[in-house]
């Protein structure tokens, strides 16, 4: 059975870099959020993801607003996040609500982003 990974990034060529980073593995359906609440509606109507990858910089609210309304929601609060993103944490964040359940700067590695999902979803 396949795992279903949530890809949320605005910038359209990101989103393919990602997933074509990891779809070459068959294991993964891919679902593409273009903002937050892009991901919070598809979270809403459809079935859930077991993981998402989440940009911090949105247009319409930034990924720890996503992130804090995923934690907050009993049926999403058990959905890894891994924050996928140039953003680096400043002082105004703590590093608990700056990493999620992993964090990866941009650019990453391929190798590195597979083995952290494969990371995470073997643990749930």
């Amino acid at each position: 059975m396949k795992k279903k990974i949530m890809i949320v990034d605005d910038e359209p060529d990101v989103a393919f870099t990602i997933e074509f980073s990891i779809k070459d593995d068959e294991k993964y359906e891919i679902v593409k959020a273009k903002n937050g609440k892009n991901c919070l509606n598809l979270l809403e109507n459809e079935s859930l993801p077991d993981l998402v990858l989440l940009d911090i910089m949105l247009p319409d609210m930034s990924g720890l607003d996503v992130y804090k309304k995923i934690k907050e929601n009993p049926m999403w609060k058990s959905i890894p996040v891994i924050f996928l993103t140039a953003r680096i944490c400043d002082e105004d964040n703590t590093l608990e609500k700056c990493l999620g359940d992993d964090y990866i700067e941009k650019p990453y590695a391929p190798e590195d982003l597979k083995r952290r999902i494969e990371k995470i979803l073997n643990k749930n």
